[in-house]
């Protein structure tokens, strides 16, 4: 009961901080310009702030196992964010934001087929309905149709499953005894190791004023903050459940918000 308690504080923490996140995490751009894969950078330090708090209350696990689950959902969570730059730069973001906030259903997926969880009929339903919609969205829309084909759609298929499997490694290492600080360290240090690939994508560091990497730090480390809490939202309950819970009012938001105008 405890943990179910838990798993819930910490799932309405995280989308507290990421719908905060959310709401302002645009500004760098939208008033200085500032690259994304630059805004990827500074995401991937101020992950050091959270990581060096919970650290702090818990050992660092030097299992084996412990970076292999760590590393995996870093990897895959930072991996599928630098995707994400590349997709939103060849097609529209209302039409990639519908498909990769259904990362939940890889998750689920990954836990019945390999933890063995155990998801009701409604679940089973939502999975389905949810892989309907990816099919719906790949349809091109009638005189737009090439904003429907494109490299856009299987990149975000690809972070779809980067995400999904990310959450899915959250929980296998919490299965596994790591404890929330362990993973979270592993996945700053993932982070970490694709900031020179950030830097490539962006074509050296960027002229801009100090105002655009401030406003940027301070955003991000509201989502910073909010992937410690997904960590311990997933250590505390099945990955079947959690996972849904945390991403998708979060999603719905970034959707809503991306959407253009309906026209006349």
């Amino acid at each position: 009961m405890r943990d179910r308690r838990n798993r819930i504080l910490y799932a309405g923490l995280l989308v507290l901080f990421w719908g905060v996140w959310g709401a302002f995490s645009s500004r760098p751009t939208e008033r200085y310009g500032y690259p994304n894969e630059m805004i990827y950078v500074i995401w991937a330090f101020t992950m050091l702030l959270p990581a060096a708090v919970a650290l702090r209350r818990e050992r660092f696990d030097r299992r084996p196992i412990a970076a292999v689950h760590g590393l995996a959902a870093g990897l895959t969570g930072a991996g599928g964010q630098l995707l994400l730059f590349q997709a939103l730069s060849n097609g529209p973001a209302h039409l990639i934001f519908p498909v990769v906030p259904l990362s939940p259903v890889i998750t689920v997926l990954m836990a019945v087929a390999i933890l063995r969880e155990r998801i009701g009929r409604l679940a089973v339903i939502g999975v389905v309905a949810a892989l309907i919609a990816i099919v719906l969205i790949s349809i091109p829309a009638g005189d737009h149709g090439s904003a429907g084909t494109g490299s856009w759609l299987p990149l975000s298929i690809l972070i779809c499953v980067a995400w999904g499997a990310q959450a899915f490694f959250m929980r296998k290492a919490a299965l596994a005894g790591v404890n929330d600080a362990t993973t979270f360290g592993w996945m700053t240090i993932s982070g970490l190791l694709l900031v020179p690939v950030a830097v490539l994508m962006t074509g050296g560091l960027p002229d801009a004023p100090w105002q655009a990497p401030a406003l940027t730090a301070a955003t991000r480390v509201l989502n910073a903050v909010g992937a410690l809490f997904l960590v311990m939202a997933l250590s505390r309950g099945q990955a079947s459940v959690v996972a849904p819970i945390t991403n998708t009012p979060t999603a719905l938001r970034t959707w809503v918000t991306s959407a253009p105008p309906a026209g006349p």
